[in-house]
Parts: structure tokens; sequence; C-alpha cells
């Protein structure tokens, strides 16, 4: 190949340009190439895997009823506590595996901070899985 121009007056300087054609023909070869071998790079052995027919064994946790009456008095599973033997319980309960579900039941006359004073301590016990339970509206 030669390189040059047909300007005679300058025929012994270098050219200082780079030809991109031939780096521009090896990159699509070796891109031809990669295609054709990424496929076979892959090794998948085709396994015939025995059948089995059982079910899952998944323990669904229990459920703790929490129930708050417009009075202010909090019901644990139908057992009316005060504010030290919810506490308890709650605690014993966050070691249980898995951890039981905890549905709050709380009268629609019982304030807020009632409320929010169960779910802190539950919280604070380490009880994760807190459910507010609610009667549906008629239609």
């Amino acid at each position: 190949m030669a390189f040059g121009s047909f300007n005679r007056g300058s025929g012994s300087a270098p050219m200082a340009e780079i030809n991109m054609i031939p780096l521009i023909d090896v990159m699509l070869v070796l891109l031809v190439i990669f295609i054709i071998t990424a496929p076979l790079l892959t090794n998948a052995v085709k396994v015939d895997l025995p059948k089995a027919s059982s079910t899952p064994n998944i323990t669904k946790p229990d459920n703790v009823q929490l129930a708050i009456n417009a009075q202010g008095a909090v019901y644990w599973n139908g057992e009316v506590l005060e504010r030290s033997g919810w506490r308890s319980r709650m605690t014993a309960a966050a070691s249980l595996k898995p951890q039981p579900e905890v549905h709050i039941r709380a009268d629609s006359a019982v304030a807020y901070g009632k409320v929010a004073e169960v779910m802190a301590d539950a919280a604070k016990a380490g009880l994760t899985r807190i459910g507010f339970v609610s009667s549906p509206e008629p239609n």
C-alpha cells in the first residue's frame, strides 16, 4: 500500500494522518468472531429432573388480636390487660419464630393517642407485622 499525495513538493515527508479503514475492518472481523463463538460458550447441561408431588411446608404465623374499646381498655386475645401486661406479652411474642401478626381492632371513639401508645409498645418490643382491622362500609 502506498501512502502519499499527488503533491510532488513534500514527497519524502511522513503523513500525519492515520488510515482508519484497516482498523475498522479488523474490528468488524473480531465482532463477527465473537458473535459466532458466544453461543458456544454457554455450557448448559440438559438434565431430566425427577418429578415429585409435594406441597411446600408453609408455617403460618399465629395472630394476636388486640382490641381497644371506647373507654381505652386493651384486650389481648379477649383478655383485658394493663400496660405492663401487654408489654410483657409483646416482648414474648416478638421472640417467637415466626413472629405473630398483630391485628389491632380499635373502637372508632377511642383517642388516637391510645392506639399510638399500643403501636409504639409493639414496635419497641420488636413486633414488625402490625395491621388494623376495620369493618367495611355498607353499600
